[in-house]
């Protein structure tokens, strides 16, 4: 009986005592604000292209990311090949030193600790293991508010008639495997069908866009224009291996941006074709190959969320970028005006193009550079006749990573057009 009694007042007593001392507190205004909560809409650097130990490059994701993170980009896709970075998974650390990383162990030990890093086997053995930690664990370390984020994302890797079709998707719940097609252009409509099919069934916003178009040679100007549910492409992506330039025979990645608008657009009635810039980096030790910080895309809205990135890139407020940073940008589609403000360095010249298409244009007219201006400020207004306008800014500094000979730091604006 005593006992009954006993338990029965220590009850009563946690019963009786509020559990905050100020039963109002949860109703006050918050003592800290949101950053972004009053801001206006805002640039944010990110990358959208990347690989890791979890495919084909060579170093942990945790490393890359705060590679990234350091220097002052706002987001991250890891898009490793046909694999989101989910579940088990271990490496060898033989397999780990065979892509020329025989350093990213003691690194990744030294960064972020051995309570961190884990280990199976006896080290020094072929049977010496590491986990490769996944996004959903290792983001906890490196994400801050209103600063850095992890997106998740996959390289759908395919192939048709023999060439290479890649597709990045950004935001993706669950992966999705490689539909292939008979044609190339189908294999890009199956894996697009499969993209939106989730986004529609997982309520999120997810970004598709078509990798580096001259990879291999594999997708044509034509099959850009083709197919219209892809609304987005590489324009520039920093792997020394993708045919930026073309070659005799075969037009350069910028000029295949304008032959395919002036198809999409002035001859089968369809939308713009915009441009993202990518690492594609594979390489984080210094070797020859595709290294991180090469290329990268610069969003404007209010949020950094992957929603809110996304929704402002599908609306086309963003620009890609090997260099250049540029202050503002704006379309006034009822006065056909283009309008670029450049984020000047001291010492540095820039070279501001304005790139038109006429409807009726002549195939050496499609993408024709139609005023050039070393001004800071500057706007174009598509003359009678041109529907479709877009510029690039090229500063006299030559990129910190350099892919090609002669390169210079760019920025390239989305395409714009009067056509309904």
């Amino acid at each position: 009986m005593l006992l009954r009694f006993t338990l029965l007042l220590a009850v009563t007593s946690c019963l009786s005592t509020p559990l905050v001392s100020n039963p109002l507190a949860f109703a006050q205004e918050p003592t800290e604000s949101i950053p972004e909560a009053k801001a206006a809409p805002r640039w944010w650097k990110g990358n959208l292209h990347t690989h890791s130990l979890w495919s084909d490059g060579n170093d942990f994701p945790e490393m890359i990311s705060d590679w990234y993170r350091q220097r002052g980009y706002h987001f991250l896709a890891i898009s490793d090949h046909n694999v989101l970075q989910e579940g088990s998974r271990w490496m060898s650390l033989k397999s780990i030193s065979a892509r020329g990383a025989s350093a990213a162990l003691g690194k990744y030990r030294e960064r972020f600790g051995s309570a961190w890093v884990e280990t199976r086997g006896e080290e020094g053995t072929d049977s010496f293991e590491v986990r490769l930690k996944p996004l959903d664990e290792y983001r906890y370390l490196l994400e801050e508010r209103g600063s850095f984020i992890l997106i998740p994302a996959e390289e759908i890797t395919d192939k048709a008639e023999g060439k290479p079709v890649h597709m990045n998707a950004t935001n993706l719940a669950e992966v999705i495997q490689p539909l292939g097609g008979k044609t190339v252009r189908e294999a890009m409509e199956n894996n697009l069908r499969a993209i939106f099919e989730q986004e529609k069934a997982k309520g999120r916003e997810i970004l598709p866009h078509l990798n580096h178009p001259n990879f291999g040679y594999g997708i044509t100007f034509e099959d850009l224009a083709a197919v219209m549910a892809e609304r987005f492409f590489e324009v520039y992506n920093g792997h020394p291996g993708v045919n930026h330039r073309g070659d005799a025979d075969r037009p350069g990645v910028e000029r295949m941006w304008d032959l395919a608008n002036h198809l999409r657009v002035n001859k089968l009635g369809g939308n713009l074709l915009m441009g993202v810039a990518t690492d594609d980096s594979h390489e984080y030790f210094g070797k020859p190959g595709s290294r991180p910080g090469r290329g990268w895309v610069m969003v404007r809205c209010q949020y950094l969320t992957p929603e809110h990135l996304i929704r402002a890139m599908k609306a086309g407020d963003f620009y890609a970028s090997s260099g250049v940073s540029l202050r503002d940008v704006q379309w006034d589609r009822e006065r056909r005006k283009l309008s670029v403000a450049i984020q000047a360095e001291a010492g540095v010249t820039y070279t501001t193009e304005y790139v038109v298409t006429s409807s009726d244009a002549e195939p050496d007219q499609i993408g024709r550079v139609a005023y050039s201006t070393n001004d800071l400020e500057s706007s174009y207004r598509l003359a009678d006749g041109e529907t479709i306008v877009r510029a690039v800014v090229t500063s006299s500094l030559t990129p910190v990573d350099p892919v090609f000979d002669d390169q210079k730091q760019q920025a390239w604006t989305q395409p714009f057009t009067i056509v309904e």
